[in-house]
């Protein structure tokens, strides 16, 4: 659970609506690549002890640099808005849990309650200067699972001997897959990956134990609900059908931090914003997208059930000439997350600000 600390500034500016705009601020443990004169050469230990390089991986320098900029334009602009505006700095969005701790500690106690949400996030397909908005279901839920495949070790050269929880746990592997393609409706999403699996110590012993790691992914909550029981429920029932003893069981434990319900923007204020982005910035360069399975925690500012309206949009940063020469001759972009990711600065920061800033200008106009 993260310990640390987030930042809020509050702008007030008569009476009027309240705003909060947010940023994340966490850097991520990637050696950077990019080969850029102001590239990171920050290292840090991990919980393990483990020393690794640090960088913005993932664009949120270029988000705090744009919730600054917004701030400074409302700032000299306060004759064209009335209300209360909140700029948050969340730490530790990679964990999924910043935007909860800040909640817990009485983000919406200490501060008016907020009757918008916003943020932007960094893209690397989108042509910088350009920003992309999707209505609805932005990013997916996030459940993080481990599972414990228990069995009875012993010789490798007997196994009749044991309960070989390493083919328990192949086959578990296999199983899962049949529940997005047979148990979920093809017209709705779903991913269940196995991010990772270990057991076994010496090539000529079976183990007691092999131990999985599981994303779950859903836009739905009921679909949400169904994966992680199925999941349970065929970790039991392979372990029955292979003659695990009941004390035995496989232990299916979902992470309480690392969740984050689908990101969801309300459609009224999404199309409301994507006209305001097209005047400040161009129709050109606004374009609506599709949603993605990716997860983030944005949408805990909502509250349950889309209390707050909530919307995040795209933000290009990628030198139009290599997202062109991509298209072109069919190579990869630096995808994030990747250590050769390296966001144009401008016009990404520019474009970000800009947008930004009308958004809020539109939803506190006088």
């Amino acid at each position: 659970q993260w310990k640390g600390y987030g930042v809020v500034a509050a702008m007030q500016n008569g009476s009027g609506p309240t705003m909060l705009v947010r940023a994340d601020l966490d850097a991520l443990p990637v050696e950077e690549k990019t080969d850029l004169p102001y590239a990171s050469k920050v290292t840090a230990n991990t919980d393990a002890g483990q020393s690794v390089g640090v960088m913005h991986a993932c664009g949120h320098d270029i988000h705090i640099t744009c919730l600054l900029g917004t701030a400074r334009m409302l700032a000299n602009l306060k004759d064209e808005w009335r209300g209360t505006l909140l700029m948050v700095g969340q730490p530790a969005e990679e964990t999924v849990d910043g935007a909860k701790a800040m909640l817990d500690a009485g983000l919406y106690e200490s501060f008016p309650i907020p009757n918008y949400a916003l943020a932007l996030h960094s893209n690397a397909e989108l042509e910088a200067g350009k920003v992309g908005y999707t209505p609805g279901y932005f990013l997916a839920s996030l459940n993080s699972m481990d599972i414990t495949i228990r069995g009875v070790g012993g010789h490798g050269s007997r196994p009749e001997h044991t309960k070989d929880p390493i083919v328990l746990a192949a086959q578990l592997v296999l199983a899962v897959q049949t529940i997005v393609s047979r148990e979920v409706s093809p017209l709705e999403s779903a991913v269940v990956s196995i991010g990772s699996i270990h057991g076994g110590t010496r090539y000529n012993i079976i183990p007691d134990e092999v131990h999985l790691q599981l994303t779950v992914r859903a836009y739905q909550e009921e679909v949400r609900r169904k994966l992680l029981a199925s999941l349970e429920r065929i970790s039991l029932g392979l372990a029955l059908a292979s003659g695990i003893p009941s004390e035995l069981a496989p232990v299916v434990k979902v992470s309480e931090t690392e969740f984050a319900p689908a990101t969801y923007n309300d459609p009224v204020l999404s199309l409301r914003l994507a006209e305001t982005f097209k005047k400040t910035l161009g129709a050109q360069n606004v374009v609506e997208m599709p949603s993605l399975m990716g997860s983030e925690d944005f949408g805990l500012y909502g509250l349950e059930r889309h209390q707050i309206p909530t919307f995040m949009f795209w933000l290009g940063a990628v030198d139009p000439e290599k997202v062109l020469a991509s298209k072109r001759d069919g190579f990869a972009l630096p995808p994030l997350h990747s250590s050769r990711y390296a966001p144009l600065p401008e016009p990404t920061i520019r474009t970000g600000v800009k947008a930004m800033t009308s958004a809020v200008l539109e939803l506190m106009k006088k």
